[in-house]
């Protein structure tokens, strides 16, 4: 069994990001260019890319790369939970930052690959990093965010305050 790798996460002081810009046409010529470059030889260089088919996320900004890896949000009573799949990459080339409510987490890739028989050579390098931020809802304890790798996935847990754990109050439907 392999055990977890727990991951610091820095709390740090920065800037609020601007808000996203909606630009509907600038959206379809990335998908267009996606789905060109999904059949040309680029494709397999990109270890993270999405099909041509997905959808651009809302909480994606502007001027981030197509190859951020595949990312599930929950949510349960007492916290937030990101999941990250990441094949392949080490835990010594990702990094987690808390600042200003917005959650940043960070990664490179180097791979190089070199193959030697009797009539070739083949020597292939891929590298390339990405970068995916999130917007803390309030009521997260951020002393206590945690991150963990194990097997290819990154876990931050987000655990919500005492006061935002009460918060919720559920309400019963009556029939009229």
């Amino acid at each position: 069994m392999v055990e977890a790798t727990k991951l610091p996460v820095k709390n740090e002081k920065m800037s609020v990001p601007t808000p996203h810009v909606w630009r509907p046409f600038e959206n379809l010529r990335q998908e267009i260019d996606r789905l060109f470059d999904d059949f040309g030889v680029s494709a397999w260089r990109a270890p993270f890319r999405r099909s041509a088919f997905d959808f651009a996320p809302f909480w994606t900004r502007e001027g981030t790369s197509p190859t951020v890896p595949a990312v599930d949000i929950a949510e349960t009573e007492k916290a937030y939970e990101i999941t990250a799949e990441m094949p392949g990459m080490e835990e010594k080339n990702l990094e987690v930052k808390f600042a200003d409510g917005v959650l940043t987490i960070k990664g490179e890739k180097q791979e190089q690959k070199e193959e030697k028989k009797k009539d070739y050579y083949l020597s292939e390098r891929s590298y390339g990093s990405f970068q995916r931020s999130f917007q803390v809802p309030d009521g997260v304890d951020a002393d206590k965010i945690e991150a963990s790798f194990k097997n290819g996935v990154l876990t931050v847990t987000m655990p919500k305050s005492v006061e935002a754990q009460k918060a919720a109050k559920k309400i019963t439907v009556k029939a009229a």
